[in-house]
Order: C-alpha cells, then sequence, then structure tokens
C-alpha cells in the first residue's frame, strides 16, 4: 500500500505539471555533514548555465530533504559536503524510487565525504556498485568538450579526478565527482582564488552535467 501511494503521488505531480522541467534543488541528508556547504556554488552553476546552455533554472535553488516528496518536483538534485552522510531507511528507499522514476543526483566531494557516501549509497542501490565513467562518456562532450574527462579543480590529495557513476537500464541516473571538487570552482572568485580558466573548466564541467540530465 506504501509504494503505491508513493506512485500514485508521482503520477499526481507529473499529471498536475507540478514537477518543475529544469529546476535544481539541493539535499539536505543527516549525519552531521556540512550538506550546505559551498554556498554560492549552485547559484553561480545556475547563473552559468542560464547564460551558456539555454536553461531558466531559478536562480535560487530550494532545499530539500532525501525523505521528503518534495524531491520528485526537481529533476536535477546537487549533494555535498566534507564529512558524514547517513540516510534511513525510508530516505534510502525514497532517493531509489526518485532515480528510478526519472530523477537525477549529482554528488560532489566536497573532501573527505567519500567513504560514508559509498555506505549509505548501498542502502540506495543495495544491488549496484558506483561504475567509472570513461573519457568518452556524453556527459563530457556536451556543450563543452572535455576529451580528457573530469577536471581537476582543487587537489587535496593530488589523486586523479574520477566521475563515478551508477546506471539504470543504461541511464546514468547518479553522479558522483570525486578528487575534483567542482563546487569549490563554482563559488564565487574570493572564496578560493582560484585562476579564471580553472573557475571556467569547473562551470562548463558543471554545465555539462546539469544539460546531461535535463536531456537524459
Amino acid at each position: 500500500m506504501k509504494h503505491l501511494t508513493l506512485l500514485a503521488l508521482i503520477l499526481t505531480l507529473f499529471g498536475s505539471g507540478m514537477v518543475k522541467a529544469q529546476e535544481i534543488a539541493v539535499l539536505k541528508y543527516g549525519g552531521g555533514g556540512d550538506w550546505y556547504s559551498n554556498p554560492t556554488s549552485i547559484p553561480n552553476l545556475i547563473q552559468f548555465c542560464n547564460a551558456n546552455i539555454g536553461t531558466k533554472i531559478n536562480p535560487q535553488p530550494e532545499t530539500v530533504e532525501p525523505g521528503s516528496v518534495s524531491i520528485f518536483k526537481y529533476p536535477f538534485l546537487h549533494m555535498t559536503g566534507h564529512g558524514n552522510v547517513y540516510f534511513t531507511d525510508e530516505e534510502a528507499e525514497n532517493l531509489r524510487t526518485y532515480l528510478l522514476s526519472g530523477g537525477f543526483l549529482h554528488i560532489d566531494d566536497n573532501y573527505g565525504m567519500a567513504p560514508y557516501l559509498k555506505r549509505e549509497l548501498e542502502k540506495v542501490f543495495p544491488d549496484k556498485q558506483l561504475e567509472e565513467l570513461g573519457a568518452d562518456h556524453p556527459i563530457f562532450s556536451q556543450r563543452f568538450n572535455f576529451p580528457e574527462g573530469l577536471p581537476k579543480i582543487h587537489e587535496h590529495d593530488g589523486k586523479r579526478p574520477q566521475a563515478l557513476g551508477i546506471f539504470v537500464e543504461g541511464r546514468l541516473v547518479l553522479l558522483f565527482t570525486f578528487e575534483c571538487d567542482l563546487g569549490d570552482g563554482w563559488e564565487d572568485p574570493s572564496v578560493h582564488n582560484d585562476p579564471e580558466d580553472v573557475r571556467q573548466k569547473a562551470l562548463q564541467m558543471g554545465a555539462n552535467i546539469v544539460e546531461y540530465a535535463f536531456k537524459s
């Protein structure tokens, strides 16, 4: 009965036009991690997308929680942070239903969240593993071309950047960007003092992710 009720709600949202065709929301998760980090990053990415790839995204993103039905109104969820991540079983089930229903989740490791996130993703998709995307994946050749794959924005441990994904029937439903820190590159220039060419790479890659997610 619970599953039928949720399915009915999803169908109602889609049928009523309440689903926002081109919108981004920030995911507020539990566990004590700083889900709110990089406060200027998503507004800056939205501004860049609206100016360069023809989107009309609300410049002020909403905040949603993983267990809420509100996530079904947004085709794109963004998640970031440095530390612990925790999903209840109900939240994991809600996220799984969201992703299977056509939603997209981008998780950008702001440094230190990877071990906690991978543990929690096992609740969301216990039968799937993160897979590394090759440089030939179409997410790297949307409006902007990245022939070598994910760009390196911040050094952190000096490891190579990785784009890891979860696929459902060939569709990329979740993207985890690791050892890259795109969100830091999206922030206001004064926050990290990144060179402009580095910021542009981060914004362009972010725009590719948004464009790919809205098309898929």
